[in-house]
C-alpha cells in the first residue's frame, strides 16, 4: 500500500482520503511515531493529529510504548517514545476457501494476522453451491470468539472458478458451477452483513501471498489441489488478461500425453490413484503417498519422478511466457516439491538449451490455507482503502466506533 493517497476536492472526501492514508500507512509501518506519521502524510503535526484523534476515538488506533520494541525505521537515544499502532480486535475479515474435496476458512484481524483456521473434507460437486457456502459459513463462525462476528467487516470467498467481477459464477466445469451468483449466495448465509467479494482461487492465494511477502517484480503462483489454478502478480497488481483467465496454466494441454491437461498430470487427483494403483491400497491418501516419498519408497518415489518432470515441463513454458523473479507453489500438492526440488530442477534445466534466467521456486508458508487467508485480505485490503464504507460518513460526523 502506498504512504499517501490522492486528495479529493470535496471537504468529505478529503477527510476520508486523510483517514485512510493514515490506516494504510500506520498498517504498512506496523508502528509509528506522531511526527512521522505527520510527515510521511504530508500533513502538518495539528491536521494529522485531529486524523488521529477521530481513529484513537473509533477504536481503530491506539498508543503504545516503544519500550521493549524494536524500532521498524531506526532508532533513537532518549526516553521511550509514544507510537501508534492499528489495534487488532478493531475489525475481523473472514475467508473462506471452496475447493473440490475440502473447504478452508481463515479469519484475519486488522493487523491482518491469522486468528483462526478450520479445514475439513467435503465433496463440492456433489453438493449444491448453496450447501457448500453455508459450510463453509458454518465452520469458520464455529471458530470465531464471542463478539467477532459484530466486529467483522468483511467476508471473502474463493472457488475454483471463472468469476466475473459482479460476484457471478460463469464457468467451473471441476465442480460444476455454471452462472451462479455466488456473493449473493455468501449474502445469504453469512450471520453479518458486511461487503462481500469473490475471487478465483489461485487469485485469492496470489493475494495472500503477496500481502505476506510484498510483491515487487513477476510473479507466478500456482495453487496445486485436484485442479491446478495460477494466478499472476505484476508489481503488486493481479494480471487478471483480456478475459480474467491469465495464469490458468492448468488448463494447458501437454503434447504427447494424449490430450490430457497438467492438472491430470500433476494434481492430487493423479497422485493418489497412481500411489494407490501401485501399492494395491484403495484408502491411500495423499499423507500417506508424501510420507512414502519421505521413506523412499520405490513405488512412491517413481511417481514422485514423474510428477518433477511434468512441473518442470510446465513451469518451463511458463517460465519462456512470462520470465518470473519467483514461482510460489500452494495447496496441498505443493508439500511435495521441497521433497523433489532438485530433480525439479534438473529437468528444467536438461529442458532449455539456451541458459534462460531461472526464477526462485518457493512453497507458500502456509500452502493449504493460502487461498482463504487471500480472500479474506481481499477485504481487509478494501477496508483500508477509499472502498471502504466504514469512513465515507457524511461531513464532520465521527469514524464509526470499532465497538458500536
Amino acid at each position: 500500500m502506498n504512504d499517501t493517497v490522492s486528495i479529493g476536492s470535496s471537504p468529505r472526501r478529503i477527510r476520508q482520503n486523510n483517514i485512510v492514508a493514515a490506516l494504510q500507512t500506520i498498517y504498512a509501518h506496523r508502528s509509528l511515531s506522531r511526527a512521522d506519521l505527520a510527515r510521511k502524510l504530508g500533513m502538518n503535526r495539528s491536521s494529522s493529529g485531529e486524523i488521529v484523534a477521530e481513529l484513537t476515538e473509533g477504536g481503530f488506533v491506539q498508543e503504545s510504548d516503544e519500550s521493549g520494541k524494536q524500532r521498524l525505521e531506526h532508532s533513537r537515544a532518549g526516553r521511550p517514545g509514544i507510537m501508534l499502532e492499528l489495534v487488532p480486535d478493531a475489525a475481523f475479515f473472514v475467508g473462506i476457501e471452496i475447493g473440490v474435496e475440502h473447504i478452508s476458512a481463515a479469519v484475519v484481524d486488522l493487523s491482518a494476522e491469522v486468528r483462526a483456521c478450520r479445514k475439513i473434507a467435503f465433496d463440492t460437486p456433489s453438493s449444491t453451491v448453496e450447501e457448500a457456502v453455508a459450510q463453509g459459513v458454518e465452520l469458520i463462525v464455529s471458530a470465531m470468539a464471542k463478539g467477532m462476528i459484530g466486529r467483522c467487516k468483511g467476508l471473502g470467498i474463493s472457488a475454483p472458478a471463472h468469476i466475473r467481477p459482479d460476484g457471478i459464477v460463469t464457468l467451473a466445469p471441476i465442480i460444476g458451477w455454471r452462472e451462479v451468483s455466488l456473493k449473493e449466495i455468501g449474502r445469504s448465509a453469512f450471520p453479518a452483513a458486511v461487503p462481500i467479494a469473490v475471487e478465483n482461487d489461485a487469485n485469492a492465494f496470489a493475494i495472500g501471498d503477496s500481502y505476506r511477502h510484498g510483491a515487487a517484480g513477476v510473479t507466478l503462483f500456482l495453487l496445486m489441489e485436484t485442479g491446478v489454478g495460477g494466478g499472476i502478480m505484476i508489481d503488486g497488481k493481479l494480471f487478471r488478461g483480456g478475459h480474467g483467465l491469465a495464469g490458468e496454466i492448468g488448463h494447458t494441454l501437454v503434447p504427447g500425453s494424449g490430450g490430457q491437461k497438467f492438472e491430470q498430470l500433476i494434481g492430487r487427483e493423479v497422485l493418489i490413484r497412481q500411489y494407490r494403483e501401485a501399492v494395491g491400497r484403495s484408502h491411500a491418501d495423499l499423507q500417506e503417498f508424501l510420507g512414502g516419498v519421505r521413506d523412499r519408497v520405490p513405488a512412491a518415489v517413481n511417481i514422485a519422478e514423474t510428477w518433477s518432470r511434468h512441473l518442470a515441463y510446465a513451469l518451463l513454458q511458463a517460465c519462456r511466457l512470462l520470465d518470473p523473479d519467483r514461482i510460489v507453489l500452494g495447496g496441498s500438492v505443493a508439500s511435495l516439491y521441497p521433497m523433489v526440488a532438485a530433480r525439479v530442477a534438473v529437468h528444467m534445466s536438461e529442458g532449455q538449451n539456451i541458459p534462460f534466467p531461472m526464477p526462485e521456486i518457493v512453497v507458500d508458508d502456509d500452502a493449504e490455507f493460502g487461498s482463504a487467508f487471500g480472500a479474506a485480505c481481499m477485504l481487509h485490503q478494501r477496508f483500508l482503502s477509499l472502498e471502504s464504507e466504514e469512513f465515507g460518513s457524511e461531513d464532520g460526523a465521527p469514524v464509526q466506533s470499532a465497538t458500536s
